[in-house]
């Protein structure tokens, strides 16, 4: 049985992040929202669409508000340091 990509996780972000192109700066993702704007670790009636920057590791709602910062999802993290 294939894994359902939209309940919220590290590995499911990371996954849909490396099936996503990359437009305007933010990869498309989509998850099962508990409430709008919060993604759900377990399946709802509703997805949302995401929008995670790879540069900065900030994953935002439809509305672009900040769901979540974490250096874990910056792609870019440590490049450019001597």
């Amino acid at each position: 049985m294939k894994a359902d990509l939209h309940i919220f996780s590290h590995e499911n972000l990371l996954a849909q992040m490396q099936s996503s192109e990359l437009t305007l700066g933010y990869h498309t993702v989509q998850f099962y929202v508990e409430s709008p704007g919060i993604p759900a670790k377990h399946v709802t009636d509703t997805i949302e669409t995401f929008y995670l920057s790879p540069s900065g590791g900030t994953l935002r709602d439809k509305s672009m508000n900040i769901v979540i910062y974490s250096a874990k999802y910056d792609k870019y993290k440590g490049y450019g340091k001597a």
